[in-house]
Order: structure tokens, then C-alpha cells, then sequence
């Protein structure tokens, strides 16, 4: 992802912002992409690459704030900055709230918009660092069998092999060799890294599951 060359959508109906952002964007060596109306937008293929949004607040279809909702739903490696015309500060603090990196009033400055595109990129490059680090960890647990996986519950709750061999009903020497390939496959060095791992995965687990029952 380091090396990824960034993405900035902008999303405005006025045709002369969207090119002015547009030239801005590529100047600064960004790819930019800009689009009249959030259904447009919203029919480009997700991407997974570090990314933001300029939004802009009224579009004529799906509006700005209804359009931060699905985004925030769906892409939240696409953190996202509004524009508009004639903002206020209810809907300013209800765009902050939900998530929004910055809220600026046209005619906007570059400057100010500038730093707030790198400061969107920052954190849509760690967002999709973490989400990459999430999948490879579940990725290697899937790699594991079923003993395996009893094994490093056991191991990881302070048991000794004797102790995990007795209460799986086998031997010490078959434990040990359980053990070593859940480092392995785990690609651990040390019983500290495999607590650590396991807790990893069991936050992992927890998050998924509260996230599907919203």
C-alpha cells in the first residue's frame, strides 16, 4: 500500500469545480477522478487503494450527507472532505460527527484543501494497513487444523504441554508437535507473540461479530 498512488473523488454538479479540483489534484501527483452526482460515483467499482473524498454538501440526486452514510458503510478506507456553497453549523457538525476529515465553504482555498486531502490519504493508507495485517492473521488461522486450533487455546491460557495433553487426551510429544506447527503457521517466534496473536484474533472476532448484529 506504501507505494500505491492515491486516488482523490471529487463529486460535484457544477462542471467548473470539478475540473479546477481535478487540475489542483493531479498537480500535487495525485490520480484524481470526479464525477457529477453521487449515483455516478456510487456505480464505480470499489477500489482497494488509499483513497479519499471531496464532497461536495447539495448534489441533485443523493445529497452529500445521505451520500457520507454509505460510504462510511461500505468504503471506510475513503475518509471524506465537504465542500459547499452555503454550509451552516448544524450540518457541519453533523458531517464532523460522522466522520468527515474537514468541512470547507466555496470558494475553497487550496491550501486548506490540500492539507486536508493529505491528512484524509494518511489515514485511508492506515486504515487499509490494518485491514491487510487483519486478513493475513485470518488467513494463517484458517491454515490451522482443528487440533491445532485447541492447541493454541490451551497454550495461550497459560497451560503447560502436559497439562494440554491431558486434557485433550493425548501425549506430551504430540502436543509439542501440534505446538510447533501453530508457530509455524502462525509465523510466531515465541510464546508472548502467540498470546499476543491470539488476542489479535479474538478482538477481530469480537469487532465482526457486534459489526453484523448492527
Amino acid at each position: 500500500m506504501s507505494n500505491a498512488t492515491p486516488t482523490v473523488f471529487v463529486v460535484d454538479d457544477d462542471i467548473s469545480v470539478r475540473e479546477s479540483l481535478e487540475a489542483l489534484i493531479r498537480f500535487e501527483g495525485w490520480q484524481a477522478e470526479t464525477f457529477g452526482s453521487g449515483q455516478d460515483f456510487l456505480a464505480r467499482p470499489r477500489m482497494f487503494s488509499p483513497s479519499c473524498l471531496v464532497l461536495d454538501v447539495s448534489l441533485p440526486d443523493l445529497n452529500g450527507l445521505d451520500l457520507q452514510k454509505v460510504v462510511a458503510a461500505d468504503r471506510n478506507e475513503m475518509p471524506i472532505i465537504f465542500i459547499t456553497g452555503h454550509g451552516d453549523v448544524p450540518m457541519t457538525v453533523k458531517a464532523m460527527k460522522a466522520g468527515a476529515v474537514e468541512f470547507l465553504e466555496k470558494p475553497v482555498d487550496s491550501d486548506a484543501l490540500l492539507d486536508a486531502i493529505r491528512s484524509a490519504l494518511e489515514r485511508s493508507f492506515a486504515t487499509l494497513d490494518r485491514e491487510s495485517e487483519t486478513q493475513s492473521l485470518r488467513d494463517r488461522y484458517a491454515l490451522l487444523s482443528r487440533r491445532e486450533r485447541e492447541v493454541m487455546t490451551l497454550v495461550v491460557s497459560g497451560l503447560g504441554n502436559k497439562q494440554v495433553g491431558f486434557k485433550l487426551g493425548i501425549s506430551e510429544i504430540t502436543v509439542k508437535a501440534h505446538r510447533g506447527k501453530v508457530m509455524r503457521k502462525m509465523n510466531v517466534d515465541s510464546l508472548a507473540d502467540l498470546v499476543k496473536t491470539s488476542v489479535r484474533l479474538r478482538s477481530i472476532t469480537q469487532t465482526s461479530a457486534r459489526t453484523a448484529f448492527r
